[in-house]
């Protein structure tokens, strides 16, 4: 890992000399070059004389792709060969850094293949690897992962690396640049999520402008009848374009993948930023309104059901009459300063306000579907504060070469529920759903129910020897935690909570080809302890924050067109529970994850892209209440998973590319007993898209058809959930 520093703006222009240096010469020999990326330019060569002989030199041939720097769009990794991963992402008080230098297993996705696979949402993206899964499906209320077998909210997701300002629903990825996925606890690069996650992170990247100016226009189609719109600007201005902005608006509704539904949302956000020599700062402001109708329910299964009831309709609704209404504004800052050389210091802040209004019905069905469903009135208010200040630096001692980093992080995220449920509950099913009860309890606003704080203070240091072959990482973060929740109305406090804990990592990189990266880590992930109840037999002990620890080794090989990714791991998670003969509340229960994961991606050859992925786990309950389920399968964690994609550029038809994925998700169980088993299921997607010009415009033109065979499967969590139907998406951009 080394002291990562944005280049000045008259930098980025003179690092670009060589490619247009380069392109003149190319031109010469007939080869098309084309800068990929948000700054990808193409440069053609012009026809040949008719007279001109046919040798070697003047044969036509297939573009040349050249994956330059993407240090104008705010500094950012290159993009690796294909295009659809970065060579690196930011690894919070680590920064920027190639994927070969870090003791951890990392992927990065970028703007290109976000537009591609034209995801929606953050969901859409991270599904590409096998070791990350969704915990709902498209259509529903929000978007939650597991990572190496181990729930992460999405309320645990970072923006531009802080904490605490995701909204708890979805985000969408229109104003998105990168998504960096952490495998394993990440406690010592990112600090503590509000929710505590710690099978890994997602930290999104919001969009900077390119020295290129950029004003795209994108329609949208997904069935049976959502259209939409989505405008991306970009500019630079001033002396060396030292100053940016980026401003992405969209508007979309109408029926998605639930019949009779609304899937309404409209989103603006704005980037601005400056990069100066020393001096660089980024601004971002988003609003987002979003109008949900019959959304995607979520059900558990009864107490002593004998099977999983068959999956219904993929396109009903099973609790009709569903609405979800949310408002989001969120702003957030950052700004870096190098002292000289070798040092750096840094700032960010970020603010969120985000409410939604839902009525949430409820019920657990049988084997046969019967089920009695309440309705209820579920609103949350959400407003949070985060912050980072550190500092890096290099030196040296002898010949060790020292980056020293220095952290702080603060959180403050309060929240205000309002809940009212229907005086009584229907007889239902979930294939003949009958209409929710009305609630007849008036609306009332909000009431604050909780808050959590959390402040931290990190070091690390990453020594390295012989000339940058051996890289050791030697850190620890020390968080302070703290939780209020409150009785309605405030401030009567009925329960708080403040612990404090340190997380070490140790990290080790040995290269002993200049492609070959093999790494070790030592690390932890930590949650909230708590407070027992009052009905144990120690109520009121308070429990420190609980420790998660990993150890995983790995392999990563460059190709050169190819990056290969091999990692074994293991992690102890601590549980909690009641002891049934003592009426004790600890937290001496353990579940255990082991798992090897395989990744491929980039080029096989030539216009031929792809991104595959395998993980095998063991998920295992060590200890359980009483011993009772030691030695269960863990609650929903598959042991295969599979992913395996390809994209190609068709020689036969320039400009069409072709491409195809397969996900495969194995059988879980949903119950701690192991006694409901849940089938795996495997969904096909299929994809093209067809470069053009209009009126001198660039134009491109995609359609994707999502589960071909139109597979239905239950999504196990703490919930269940229907997988979504066959979807088609359509979309065209022009570049003005």
């Amino acid at each position: 890992m080394y002291l990562h520093r944005r280049p000045a703006r008259q930098q980025v222009r003179f690092a670009l000399a060589p490619f247009a240096l380069a392109a003149r010469q190319l031109l010469g020999a007939g080869l098309t070059v084309a800068v990929a990326g948000v700054a990808a330019h193409t440069v053609e060569a012009p026809a040949a004389s008719p007279a001109a002989p046919t040798t070697p030199v003047n044969r036509a041939l297939a573009p040349v792709t050249v994956y330059g720097s993407a240090d104008s769009i705010g500094g950012l990794q290159k993009t690796y060969s294909g295009g659809q991963l970065a060579r690196g992402g930011s690894l919070g008080l680590f920064g920027i850094n190639d994927l070969m230098n870090v003791p951890f297993s990392t992927t990065n996705y970028t703007s290109e293949l976000i537009q591609n696979q034209q995801a929606r949402t953050v969901a859409d993206v991270v599904l590409n690897d096998a070791s990350v899964r969704t915990l709902t499906a498209r259509g529903g209320f929000g978007d939650d992962f597991q990572i190496r077998g181990f729930q992460v909210g999405n309320g645990d997701m970072s923006l531009n690396n802080l904490f605490g300002i995701a909204p708890s629903t979805n985000i969408p990825v229109e104003y998105i640049e990168r998504v960096e996925v952490l495998k394993g606890p990440g406690a010592l690069a990112n600090g503590v999520g509000p929710n505590g996650s710690i099978g890994g992170s997602i930290n999104l990247v919001t969009k900077r402008a390119a020295d290129i100016p950029l004003t795209r226009l994108t329609t949208t189609f997904m069935s049976k009848g959502q259209l939409g719109a989505h405008l991306d600007v970009g500019r630079r201005f001033g002396e060396d374009n030292q100053w940016g902005v980026r401003v992405n608006a969209v508007a979309r509704g109408g029926e998605g993948n639930i019949d009779g539904g609304k899937q309404n949302m409209g989103l603006g956000a704005v980037g601005l930023d400056y990069a100066g020599a020393r001096l660089r700062w980024s601004m971002d402001v988003v609003a987002s309104e979003g109008d949900l109708r019959e959304f995607r329910p979520q059900i558990g299964f009864a107490a002593g059901t004998t099977a999983i009831p068959a999956v219904p309709d993929p396109r009903g609704n099973f609790y009709p009459g569903q609405r979800l209404r949310d408002h989001l504004r969120t702003v957030m800052t950052r700004v870096e300063y190098d002292l000289d050389d070798t040092t750096m210091i840094y700032a960010g802040f970020g603010k969120t306000s985000h409410n939604y209004q839902q009525n949430l019905a409820s019920g657990r069905p049988d084997a046969s579907g019967n089920f009695m469903v309440r309705n209820a009135w579920y609103d949350q208010d959400q407003r949070g504060k985060a912050a980072d200040l550190g500092l890096r630096t290099r030196f040296t001692t002898g010949s060790v070469g020292h980056t020293l980093v220095l952290g702080a992080n603060y959180l403050d995220q309060y929240t205000s529920y309002f809940y009212a449920q229907s005086a009584t509950e229907v007889p239902s099913n979930l294939y003949d759903p009958a209409p929710l009860p009305p609630i007849l309890v008036p609306r009332d606003a909000p009431e604050r129910s909780g808050e959590i704080r959390q402040n931290s203070f990190a070091v690390a240091d990453t020594m390295s020897f012989f000339n940058e072959r051996f890289l050791v990482t030697l850190g620890a973060r020390h968080q302070s935690l703290a939780q209020e929740s409150f009785r309605a109305p405030p401030p009567n406090t009925y329960v708080s909570y403040e612990s404090s804990r340190t997380t070490p990592l140790v990290g080790l990189v040995f290269k002993p080809m200049k492609n070959v990266s093999i790494y070790a880590n030592h690390t932890a992930g930590l949650t909230r302890g708590g407070v027992a109840g009052p009905t144990t037999a120690n109520a009121g002990q308070t429990f420190a924050p609980q420790l998660s620890k990993q150890n995983e080794v790995g392999v990563k090989v460059d190709w050169g067109q190819l990056t290969t990714q091999a990692a074994v791991y293991e992690i102890k998670r601590p549980g909690s529970f009641i002891d049934p003969a003592t009426n004790m509340f600890s937290f001496g229960g353990e579940q255990r994850n082991r798992g090897l994961e395989f990744t491929a991606y980039g080029e096989i050859q030539r216009g031929l892209r792809v991104l595959a992925s395998a993980a095998f786990q063991q998920g295992k309950l060590t200890r359980t209440a009483g011993g009772v389920n030691d030695g269960k399968k863990a609650v929903g964690v598959p042991e295969r998973t599979f992913n395996f994609g390809l994209d190609w550029d068709t020689p036969f038809v320039p400009g069409l590319s072709l491409n195809g994925r397969v996900i495969h998700t194995g059988s879980v169980f949903t119950d701690a007993g192991n006694t409901l088993p849940v089938d795996g299921w495997t969904r096909l997607d299929l994809g093209a898209r067809y470069a053009m010009k209009v009126a001198g415009r660039p134009v491109m033109l995609r359609a994707a058809l999502e589960n071909v065979t139109n597979e239905r499967y239950w999504v196990v969590s703490n919930y269940a959930t229907v997988g979504a139907p066959r979807t088609l998406q359509l979309s065209a951009s022009m570049d003005f």
